[in-house]
């Protein structure tokens, strides 16, 4: 197996969190339990919440968050690998 096909496995199980990750942060942006929160495509609120403390003494927002970014960082490493890697 080449190192490309094992980073692309490894990308594609990194990958699968991504929803439970996405979906915690989401429901506590956004300030709902609803499921369905997870189809609708907004966006700014959700990346505002990432990039910013919108919820400064929210601790369950701001542990959420960290975790989400960490997930994000070393997907988007993975994938720089990935896509770097001849």
């Amino acid at each position: 197996m080449s190192l490309k096909t094992a980073l692309l496995i490894i990308l594609l199980i990194w990958g699968l969190p991504s929803t439970y990750f996405r979906s915690k942060f989401r429901k506590i942006v956004y300030n709902t339990n609803d499921w369905k929160i997870n189809l609708k495509p907004i966006f700014f609120k959700e990346i505002r919440g990432l990039l910013f403390n919108i919820f400064p003494n929210d601790k369950k927002y701001i542990k959420s968050r960290n975790d989400y970014r960490i997930y994000l960082f070393i997907y988007l490493i993975l994938f720089i690998l990935y896509s770097n890697i001849n």
